[in-house]
């Protein structure tokens, strides 16, 4: 359809006030939505913003039109960070195809390349650290673009967000770039308050518009009905509901078999091979399917392949082999059997993958790769898929609508549910996506009905101050300072919003005050002093005129009062001034905003303060362990204080205080691989470790004292009123031994009865440790750490793609 003359004015008028908005706009591929270009309007305009937006709606574009601009201003920098490496290096991958490698660098704590670029893509725990450390790397930032900034929620790592946020410089423009959540705009208006004017922009809209089923009698079911009322359960579904064991009452184990081919009698579960086969008849590959479980996505492939079904076309094979060849032609050949190399190559070669935590982090990245060209058809995933990573489907099947949540099977709630079936529809690719939830006994029509409707997903924060915060704080701001920097955190901005704008008030005062300051100092003496006088003089002759009243004797003190401060100003260096008056002037602001701004410190006082009192509990344990001296209401950090400011994670103050006490000193390299494994090991909830076996020599004595420290820190915590934190956990610890000695991988993988996905994943969280400690400690311990690092960075944890 022809423009009309009024559309091309208004286009001619858009392109003339957001001129770079227009020209990045047009070197898209596709044109872009109405909330994107009004989140790159605002960016143009100068303000920060918050783009809430559907998994799949294309919220990167807004990070990429920072980056743009950064780039269109000379020496300008833009940092893109990403709350895993896995993003990290798909988004390094994707600028550098844009920019050339010159111009982008990645730092995800084990990687390292380019670091001084223009555009440098991070996990936003790098930024933080930045940003405490005072790196020169911040010089020029002009755009921080933090994707997948709901992650603020988690409750390991959530504070890292509000800490970054917090601490930019004001000259930074954030762009946070979140899933749809119903409580945007309470995050925007703190965002708003600690940052400065931003702009919240909420889109509902999917591009590629999504359609609800279940798979229930062999067939893909409507979810509604679309000849009734708007959201309502599909007749026949409801019917079938109600008639289909388990809808009312419990299914027999007696029954029919299942059968390869064709679709079950009544309302029987398809099976998985049975299930992809569906969708391949009715066109709707690739697809996701998500299943709770690691066991359950690989047996799902096993189940597949061993049905036969073969999804490529042999020059997709081809493609496929090529593909894994390159991107895998680094692992060491000894360990590709270990790895299940062959059958997991093979697998791809039919288009099917399993995608879990569990899977080599290389193997990963491969089917990530695949998948997004189109050669793997049908991945059985964890919800850990759904975390970001660019890989939409045509549709997305949904096994069942619970999981094991670590206690018990509890259901999914409708902001994961909006979550996982979001991959659903690839944009410019697919007409329509297709979410598919697989008929289970009990399942309600009306409960998945009321998942896909709504859109709850409050963002709540998880902040906590920690030991090295609270001593990074210190160090830069001072105790009273540091104080109301954690008042202005979205944890006290949730419980009591008003704390926030009173916090960011006396900040703006105390910038006012300083100035003020400035500009009522005398060359000849303390103004400060003299206006202190003055102000006390003025005083004390209102309250004698009000008194007139008052006893002779009253109203002779008045006098003589009166009478002793003329002299003292009288005899003060700064009253023959020539430009005492315009001092004076300055002076009276800065008595006025002072008296204003204590009564605001008051009102913060009286309210909830939680963040603040949490902080105060950590100071005084820091006191008690001579971390800082108090000295009244102000701390200053010690030698091992300052020490700290390097060590981060959960264990901070167990690390510090162990360096400090020499546990270590004795270790070698691998013996001390060892214990800082057992400081990072999380074992899961259905792993039993048991007794398990320990390295011998130096490393049990050096546990044995960690421990007892450990019991001894966790006490002093509970005294305080601080929640302390979990035992050691141990069960690791040979293997890593074994692994940081040279051994073979089949041998370390045995012993730690893990997958190897898991074990690369805890021995690069040991490599971060370690790596803190090599730079912390001194002499000899120093130097067996960085020989620990270069132990366990090998084979398989040394493997990077990028």
């Amino acid at each position: 359809m022809t423009p009309s003359p009024a559309d091309r004015s208004a286009e001619a008028r858009d392109v003339r006030t957001h001129p770079l908005t227009a020209a990045f706009a047009a070197s898209q591929r596709f044109e872009l939505d109405p909330f994107q270009v009004e989140a790159c309007r605002a960016l143009e305009g100068g303000t920060s913003v918050l783009v809430a937006a559907p998994t799949g709606a294309g919220k990167t574009i807004v990070g990429e039109f920072a980056v743009h601009l950064a780039m269109s201003a000379p020496g300008d920098k833009a940092f893109y960070t990403t709350p895993m490496k896995a993003l990290s290096n798909q988004k390094f991958r994707e600028l550098q195809a844009v920019y050339g490698p010159d111009e982008v660098g990645l730092l995800t704590g084990d990687t390292n390349i380019n670091g001084g670029a223009r555009i440098v893509v991070m996990t936003t725990e790098v930024l933080r650290n930045m940003i405490y450390a005072q790196s020169s790397a911040l010089d020029g930032l002009r755009y921080v673009v933090m994707d997948e900034v709901h992650f603020l929620a988690d409750r390991f790592r959530g504070a890292v967000w509000e800490e970054v946020i917090i601490h930019l410089p004001e000259s930074v423009r954030l762009v946070s770039l979140s899933a749809t959540v119903s409580n945007a705009e309470e995050f925007g208006d703190w965002l708003g308050t600690v940052r400065g004017e931003t702009e919240v922009i909420v889109s509902e809209t999917r591009p590629v518009p999504l359609e609800q089923h279940v798979l229930a009698r062999g067939d893909l079911l409507p979810l509604f009905d679309e000849a009734g009322a708007e959201g309502e359960v599909n007749a026949e579904l409801a019917r079938l509901g109600r008639a289909l064991p388990g809808a009312g009452g419990r299914r027999g184990r007696g029954g029919p078999p299942r059968r390869r081919s064709g679709p079950p009698r009544g309302g029987g579960r398809l099976d998985r091979a049975q299930a992809v086969e569906l969708l391949e008849r009715q066109n709707l590959l690739p697809a996701i399917f998500f299943i709770f479980s690691r066991v359950g996505c690989d047996q799902a492939v096993q189940q597949v392949r061993r049905a036969g079904i073969r999804l490529t076309t042999r020059e997709e094979r081809d493609e496929i082999r090529e593909i894994v060849r390159r991107r895998t032609a680094t692992l060491p050949e000894q360990d590709l059997g270990v790895l299940g190399f062959y059958e997991w190559a093979s697998d791809l070669e039919r288009g099917l993958a399993s995608h879990h935590a569990g899977l080599l982090p290389a193997f990963k990245e491969v089917v990530e790769e695949l998948f997004q060209r189109k050669l793997v058809k049908a991945v059985f995933a964890t919800e850990t898929l759904a975390l970001g990573i660019n890989m939409p489907a045509r549709t997305v099947v949904l096994e069942k609508l619970e999981k094991f949540n670590g206690e018990a099977r509890v259901p999914i709630t409708s902001g994961e549910y909006t979550q996982l079936t979001g991959r659903a529809g690839r944009r410019g690719i697919d007409v329509e996506g297709h979410a598919v939830v697989h008929w289970t006994d009990g399942l309600d029509p009306h409960a998945v009905a009321s998942l896909a409707s709504r859109r709850t997903y409050p963002l709540n924060s998880s902040f906590r101050p920690t030991y090295n915060m609270a001593v990074n704080l210190i160090d830069q701001f001072g105790r009273g300072a540091a104080r109301e920097i954690l008042e202005s955190s979205f944890a006290q901005f949730q419980a009591d919003r008003s704390v926030v704008g009173l916090a960011r008030e006396v900040r703006q005062a105390e910038e006012s005050l300083e100035g003020y300051r400035r500009s009522m100092a005398c060359e000849k003496g303390d103004f400060a002093e003299y206006a202190g006088l003055r102000r006390e003089l003025s005083d004390l002759e209102k309250k004698s005129r009000r008194d007139q009243g008052a006893s002779k004797a009253r109203q002779e003190q008045r006098r003589r009062q009166i009478a002793t401060l003329k002299r003292r100003l009288q005899t003060h260096p700064c009253h023959n001034c020539p430009d005492r008056e315009r001092h004076a002037r300055w002076g009276e602001r800065f008595h006025k905003l002072k008296r204003r701004t204590d009564r605001i410190r008051r009102q913060i006082e009286g309210r909830t303060g939680s963040v603040a009192r949490q902080f105060d509990r950590i100071v005084d344990v820091l006191a008690d362990l001579d971390y800082v001296r108090l000295d009244g209401g102000e701390a200053r950090l010690t030698d091992s204080g300052r020490r700290m400011k390097r060590i981060y994670g959960d264990r901070d103050l167990l690390v510090a205080e162990a360096l400090r006490q020499g546990i270590w000193a004795r270790l070698d390299p691998a013996s001390l691989a060892s214990l800082a494994c057992a400081l990072v090991y999380e074992p899961r909830r259905d792993e039993q470790n048991g007794e398990a076996p320990l390295p011998r020599g130096a490393f049990r004595e050096a546990l044995d004292r960690t421990e007892r420290l450990w019991a001894e820190l966790d006490d002093l915590e509970q005294d305080h009123r601080l929640p302390g934190t979990s035992p050691l956990a141990a069960g690791l610890s040979h293997a890593m031994h074994l692994w940081a000695r040279g051994q073979l991988l089949d041998r370390v993988l045995g012993d730690a009865d893990m997958a190897a996905g898991d074990f690369v994943r805890w021995a690069k969280q040991t490599i971060d440790l370690l790596d803190q400690i090599g730079q912390v400690a001194e002499g000899d311990l120093a130097r067996t750490a960085r020989r620990a690092v270069d132990a366990v960075r090998r084979g398989i944890v040394a493997h990077t793609s990028v």
